[in-house]
């Protein structure tokens, strides 16, 4: 009984397993599928079917116009021969982008990028790595004293990392975007151990309950095997009286033992009797 519920815990462990492992993969296939072919710039530049474009003026279309990178220079060109992938406002990029069903990138600065993307109603994302990397300053005028300390206060502030936490706070933390990040993020991650936790349980709980029957299949066994012993010490001990005092005999509702006797042919029997009646003559 034990070993038919081990088996059987196993091979349902077994199954459930295989088939959380196949459903997984085939969802991680298809969001594969859904997921959008362009990882980086030079994906963007290499098709024509997703259009891009920057603000109509500002720092990011003056990186393109004046790069010499071949990739920045041929999505250059591009931009160049369609005038309409230009907006005139971040939020007017943002929302072509959201109005395009997925057919417009817009190219803007990661801090603002970062920014649009913890917006509701979430369904932005960021491509790709950063163009180029580039700070940002506080203009003073010049031969201002306060240059000095405005440079050694950010200069602290960045070592101390608080700017990281800042933007952190301002950005990511008071984001409208957290948990559907996390959701999507979650939904495509891999399957792990506590994922299948539960089928282990399960294993466990059958192996512990086969435990359980192989304790009471061997306490039957030895209850049933110590009668039997008895029964056979039982019948030993009557064997043995039987051989020392013979067969018992019924007199007056009780029993009496008759020592064995010895069985003797007939000739043998007279011979005694012819010797043992003798007489003697006076």
């Amino acid at each position: 009984m034990s070993g038919r519920i081990v088996g059987s815990a196993w091979w349902f462990f077994t199954l459930i397993i295989i088939s959380s492992y196949t459903a997984n993969l085939a969802a991680f296939l298809t969001v594969e599928r859904m997921l959008t072919p362009i990882e980086s710039a030079d994906d963007l530049a290499k098709q024509t079917e997703i259009q891009y474009g920057t603000l109509n003026s500002g720092s990011t279309k003056d990186f393109f116009a004046t790069s010499r990178i071949a990739v920045y220079q041929k999505m250059w060109q591009y931009m160049s021969l369609n005038p309409d992938v230009f907006v005139n406002s971040t939020a007017d990029g943002v929302a072509k982008v959201r109005d395009s069903k997925g057919k417009y990138a817009f190219l803007l600065e990661s801090t603002m990028n970062d920014y649009h993307n913890q917006k509701k109603p979430c369904n932005t994302m960021k491509v790709g790595g950063n163009l180029d990397s580039k700070g940002y300053g506080i203009a003073t005028p010049l031969g201002s004293d306060l240059r000095e300390d405005i440079n050694l206060a950010v200069l602290q502030l960045r070592e101390s990392g608080d700017l990281q936490k800042l933007q952190k706070k301002w950005w990511f933390d008071k984001g409208e975007c957290n948990a559907e990040a996390e959701g999507k993020s979650s939904s495509q991650s891999a399957l792990t151990l506590s994922n299948v936790a539960g089928i282990f349980y399960i294993l466990i709980g059958g192996l512990g309950l086969s435990m359980f029957m192989s304790l009471i299949e061997f306490m039957y066994k030895s209850k049933v095997e110590q009668r039997k012993l008895k029964k056979y010490a039982a019948s030993f001990r009557s064997k043995t009286r039987l051989s020392v005092r013979g067969a018992p005999e019924r007199e007056n509702g009780g029993y009496s033992y008759s020592a064995p006797s010895q069985i003797v042919n007939l000739e043998g029997y007279q011979a005694y009797c012819a010797t043992s009646n003798t007489h003697t003559e006076v």
